[in-house]
């Protein structure tokens, strides 16, 4: 008996020491001793920040690189060892986290993953060996406003930054917030007995709502919106709150033009042009990573490029639809017939400016007299076929290093940064929720190995009876706002409102239920029951529903263990950089003076020297291959100077052979340059 209980308390032992792996993994030597059992406030954040430069001197170095609206500033860390090759001219990996103000497990993971890469440096020798040879980029909390409201008295759900906007377009900046009518310090939702009402409670949980289906013999009954009161007296409620710009919307691709979350215009705040001006100085940033509601890893790009399904939670979608008419005030309709209000298809007078002519919206090209005008190219919106199977293995091996099969809330991408990375910059770039709910892939097909998410689940084919993407010239917002009326099926601009998305969630998303049965199983407090409240206008009212950041931020509790699992991605990642080098040379002396002088280059990384997007948005530069001889010594062979748009990896290689006039005993360089593939010099000796 002694025997068998020793054992079994030895069983424990080594089960509990496995358990805290992940968090001693985090603290090793070197590392700063962050707290990643909580979310950090920017205060925070920032001493953690200055806590591991200071720690390591030589290996971090932290950059303030721009303000917010409300002056805190946004940080970057550089990771690298200071010897050898100059930090600038190594390839690089950018991280960037909490673009979108609610998703603080963003920031955690990224400070989590920056401690790990510092503190293994002396004890691991691939991380060791990834800081000598190359430099990864940590923008930790691109959103440092919008995370603040995370630790606000009240919470609310918002992606948003600070900047002040005019929702509903009355002339009025942020007059109608929401109201914490229960006090229990949250903004949730509110569902009230309406005749016209077209949501029914789910019959899968009585705490969710559907939208009814007719078709089926359902009845709706209910309205839902967002908890609070119609402050300015327009007939919406929380049409108007604080704020602002969703940053993780403000970029150049698939920018959503008119959409009141987009920002006035691409890049208009301080926070993404303070990103885009880090990026465009390093133009050695060969791969990115976002941690961001929108996924190309838990769910990779199809085999034709196309994306996942996107999934959003229906409760706070159901509350967006009721203020989606909002932002037809001040909207001026000029048609002739047919189009918005069953009148014409002509123009739109909005408050923001939209593209101009030919602004990438697949017009046509002006032409000479005689000729016939050529369509506009339009801008990739899938990924390169040629390109793809480099998404699906690296996603592949995302599953499996995290071990996440199942996405939470997923976003349409457009204006996001992680697509401005890949499509315009030209670089692999991926983006992750940074965890998962449990299960296989939703809606996917298992991919190699049975890891899930394999393929990519194909977009519907419409919402709400209108095409995914709005006709050219018309904004989305308009729309999406034919689709129903106040309290009931107009899409709004908030959770699951970009256009593209499916309409599974319109009626009741199976992502609702499977959140609500991942908190019951975890213990998580993360939804507030229904309870009857008075209500001023609305008479009887029930609040409940989802708490802010519970859909998109797990307990705090799996931070180490999900950091574990990102710092070995990361480290995998760095292993896949492009590497140009100069494989062998050759001199051979023909008398009188002239020598044939080869070469082989070779790239012995993984990725291509540029993707086929890189190549086809010339984002990024071609491979140089010069001889540093006078251009006259050449007298036959390859040019002087020669480029090779792109190389491919895993030992391909590009020969060049010259005929060149010289001395015996010179010396020449050769050398081989590379936008993100580095570079490679060899001294050749004429003899």
């Amino acid at each position: 008996m002694t025997r068998l209980l020793t054992r079994s308390f030895r069983g424990r032992v080594r089960l509990a020491a496995l358990a805290a792996l992940p968090a001693l993994l985090l603290a090793l030597p070197g590392a700063a001793a962050t707290d990643f059992t909580k979310y950090h406030t920017h205060a925070e954040l920032t001493a953690a920040l200055k806590a591991l430069a200071s720690a390591n001197p030589t290996l971090v170095k932290l950059v303030d690189i721009g303000k917010s609206r409300e002056g805190r500033s946004v940080w970057a860390l550089e990771l690298a060892s200071q010897t050898g090759t100059p930090v600038d001219r190594r390839p690089g990996l950018l991280i960037a986290a909490n673009l979108e103000g609610d998703q603080v497990v963003g920031s955690a993971l990224a400070l989590a993953v920056a401690e790990s890469l510092a503190g293994r440096y002396a004890t691991d020798a691939d991380v060791k060996q990834r800081l000598d040879q190359f430099v990864v980029y940590v923008l930790p909390r691109v959103n440092p406003d919008g995370a603040e409201q995370m630790f606000a008295a009240v919470k609310a759900v918002r992606r948003t930054n600070m900047q002040p906007f005019d929702d509903d377009n009355d002339g009025r900046v942020d007059e109608d917030g929401p109201e914490d009518l229960n006090k229990d310090g949250f903004i949730t939702v509110m569902r009230v007995k309406d005749p016209k009402g077209p949501y029914m409670i789910s019959p899968d949980d009585k705490r969710l709502m559907r939208r009814a289906d007719p078709a089926r013999g359902e009845a709706g009954g209910w309205s839902v919106y967002w908890e609070g009161i119609d402050n300015d007296g327009d007939g919406f409620i929380n049409e108007d709150g604080p704020g602002g710009a969703d940053l993780n919307r403000n970029f150049q691709h698939q920018y959503p033009y008119f959409e009141p979350d987009a920002g006035h215009h691409m890049t208009s705040e301080p926070e993404t042009r303070a990103v885009l001006d880090f990026v465009l100085k390093h133009r050695n940033i060969a791969m990115m990573l976002t941690f961001g509601q929108s996924d190309n890893l838990i769910t990779s790009p199809g085999r034709r490029g196309e994306a996942g399904t996107p999934s959003f939670v229906s409760l706070f979608d159901f509350a967006d639809r009721s203020v989606a008419d909002a932002r037809k005030v001040g909207m001026i309709a000029d048609m002739a017939g047919g189009g918005f209000g069953g009148r014409g298809g002509g123009m739109f007078i909005m408050t923001e400016g939209g593209p101009g002519p030919g602004g990438g919206r697949g017009t046509t090209q002006s032409a000479p007299s005689g000729r016939a005008a050529a369509p506009a190219r339009r801008p990739a919106t899938t990924v390169n076929t040629a390109d793809v199977d480099y998404f699906r293995t690296i996603g592949e091996k995302y599953r499996e290093l995290t071990g996440i099969r199942s996405a939470p809330v997923v976003r349409a991408p457009a204006g996001a940064f992680f697509e401005y990375g890949y499509y315009q910059f030209g670089v692999p770039s991926f983006s992750t929720p940074g965890w998962g709910l449990p299960g296989a892939a939703r809606g996917g097909a298992p991919g190699p190995g049975g890891t899930g998410g394999g393929e990519a689940p194909r977009p519907a084919a419409a919402v709400g009876g209108f095409p995914p993407q709005a006709p050219a010239g018309i904004p989305a917002s308009a729309i999406a706002a034919m689709a129903g009326q106040r309290g009931g099926a107009g899409r709004g601009a908030g959770a699951g409102a970009a256009a593209g998305e499916t309409e599974s969630a319109s009626a009741g998303d199976p992502l609702d239920l499977r959140l609500l049965q991942w908190i019951d199983a975890e213990k998580i407090d993360g939804f507030v029951n229904w309870t009857p409240s008075p209500h001023p206008a609305l008479g009887t009212v029930e609040i409940g529903g989802f708490k802010p950041h519970a859909t998109v931020n797990p307990p705090p509790a799996k931070i180490a263990d999900l950091a574990a699992g990102h710092a070995k991605f990361v480290v995998y990642l760095t292993s896949l950089f492009p590497r140009v080098r100069i494989a062998s040379t050759e001199v051979v002396s023909h008398g009188a003076g002239l020598y044939r002088v080869k070469a082989s280059i070779e790239n012995s990384g993984y990725l291509p020297t540029a993707l086929a997007q890189g190549v086809q948005a010339r984002a990024v530069k071609p491979t140089m291959v010069q001889l540093e001889v006078e251009p006259t010594d050449i007298i036959a062979g390859s040019e002087k100077t020669s480029f090779i748009q792109a190389l491919a990896g895993s030992g391909s290689r590009q020969s060049y052979e010259w005929i060149i006039r010289g001395k015996p005993g010179t010396t020449i360089t050769l050398k081989a340059v590379s936008d993100k593939a580095g570079f490679d010099t060899a001294t050749l000796k004429l003899q």
